[in-house]
């Protein structure tokens, strides 16, 4: 059985230390959270990978890491300011407050079923804080509410250090914070999350076949991670919901059980954002084309995706429960690179000599994987917990270990068990896992 609701995913969430809500203890911050030992793990394992693949695996790639704190010029620039807004309104009866767009197909309260509300205003998602010792208008600055707009500003000092020629991209992970109306379905939309963004620079008029490139590279990039591709699909933006600054755009969409949603966006943004910087700063953002010797503003094609909302859609599609009775078990068939732990070594015993030996194996191993290391209850308790973690393999060291020098390993999906020379566990791991 596959996840049927939010709830099931939260409460494993809950229970395992993966995602939790922020500031607990005191009731909870709603639209932050917070990631346990596993979740931290999980993450880092999602980052480590998206950036290898698209920046060490690239010649065309580079990455930068700017601050989420900008000038106000930027926003003001980037139209974020004066446009980055969703409609507000609030509940008469209930008193719940609501994107206009989010009310139900009858155009009532999701909360309450109510058809009254208050007239439509609009609120600006970007928080507010302020830089210096002083509060005033001058020092007002914004948390960034997307990372994209740190590479444009740097586009020209990263071309040129760089050394790089279009078509190239800027790849970058961060921070970015939206101040949601109605945070929902867990860390799908929350106010707090990571980003990883690639701004691909090319000459106008190459963004078609662009475009098309980065849509597959983008779609494939799940599939090689397990996820199912019956829940997986690539849908175009009709004319009325494309962004203004965009020729053409593609959502990857997965089919959560709350329906299809955007996991990852492939956008054409045409030079909509360096020309905006270019006039607003008075600097010039045109890139020198040596070999046409011509000086134009790129246009930009941007896979964008949240690092939170993709690693929910990685808990979910592995959520498996099999078995009745005393064989029910919780898997998350997570990829290998993904799992927050790698391997689980058990000594079948509580027994020096075991545990001894154990001891060596986990240390060995611990040079190249996250390794978790249990003596807490009988060996088929600790397998239950290892499946419900998401680890693929456990490695069990038994009496007969002293005598043939020879493990018992597991594995997660099949819960095959095989027998593998302690000489060789490096190596059996290393073709797996690596």
């Amino acid at each position: 059985m596959a996840v049927k609701d939010m709830d099931t995913i939260v409460s494993l969430c809950k229970r395992r230390g993966i995602i939790y809500q922020a500031s607990e203890i005191y009731g909870g911050v709603n639209g932050c959270w917070n990631y346990g030992p596993l979740g931290v793990e999980m993450k880092n394992n999602i980052k480590r990978l998206w950036w290898k693949d698209n920046v060490y695996s690239r010649e065309d790639v580079v990455g930068i890491d700017s601050s989420i704190i900008q000038s106000p010029d930027a926003w003001k620039a980037s139209g974020h300011v004066d446009g980055f807004s969703d409609p507000m309104i609030d509940c008469l009866g209930c008193k719940a407050r609501h994107r206009a767009d989010h009310l139900t197909k009858k155009g009532r309260c999701p909360m309450c079923g109510g058809d009254k509300f208050t007239e439509p205003r609009e609120f600006n998602l970007m928080f507010k804080t302020q830089l210096g010792a002083i509060e005033d208008e001058a020092s007002t600055v914004y948390l960034r509410p997307e990372t994209a707009q740190g590479i444009f500003l740097d586009f020209k000092h990263v071309q040129t250090v760089s050394r790089l020629k279009i078509p190239f991209g800027i790849a970058q992970m961060g921070k970015a914070f939206r101040n949601e109306i109605r945070p929902r379905n867990f860390i799908f939309r929350s106010r707090e999350f990571e980003q990883f963004e690639i701004e691909f620079f090319v000459k106008p008029g190459e963004q078609g076949k662009w475009m098309d490139f980065w849509k597959e590279e983008r779609f494939n990039w799940y599939l090689k991670y397990g996820v199912n591709p019956e829940k997986l699909r690539l849908r175009a933006h009709d004319e009325k919901e494309l962004a203004h600054y965009a020729d053409q755009a593609y959502d990857i969409e997965y089919e959560y059980p709350f329906g299809w949603q955007e996991l990852e966006g492939i956008a054409s943004r045409t030079d909509y954002d360096l020309k905006k910087h270019n006039d607003a700063s008075g600097k010039d953002l045109k890139y020198y084309d040596d070999q046409t010797k011509e000086h134009f503003i790129p246009f930009v094609v941007e896979p964008s995706g949240g690092i939170d909302r993709t690693m929910m859609t990685f808990l979910i599609d592995a959520y498996a429960e099999e078995g009745e009775g005393k064989d029910k078990r919780t898997v998350l068939r997570l990829h290998p690179r993904i799992a927050p732990i790698q391997i689980a070594v058990f000594p079948l015993q509580k027994n020096e000599d075991l545990v001894n030996q154990a001891k060596v194996i986990r240390d060995d191993m611990m040079r190249f994987f996250n390794v978790s290391f249990d003596l807490s209850g009988n060996i088929g308790r600790r397998y239950r917990r290892q499946d419900e973690a998401g680890t693929p393999y456990c490695v069990t060291i038994d009496f007969d270990t002293l005598e043939d020098k020879a493990v018992t390993i597991r594995d997660r999906d099949t819960m095959n068990q095989e027998r593998v020379k302690i000489e060789a566990v490096r190596d059996y791991f290393f073709e797996r896992l690596m």
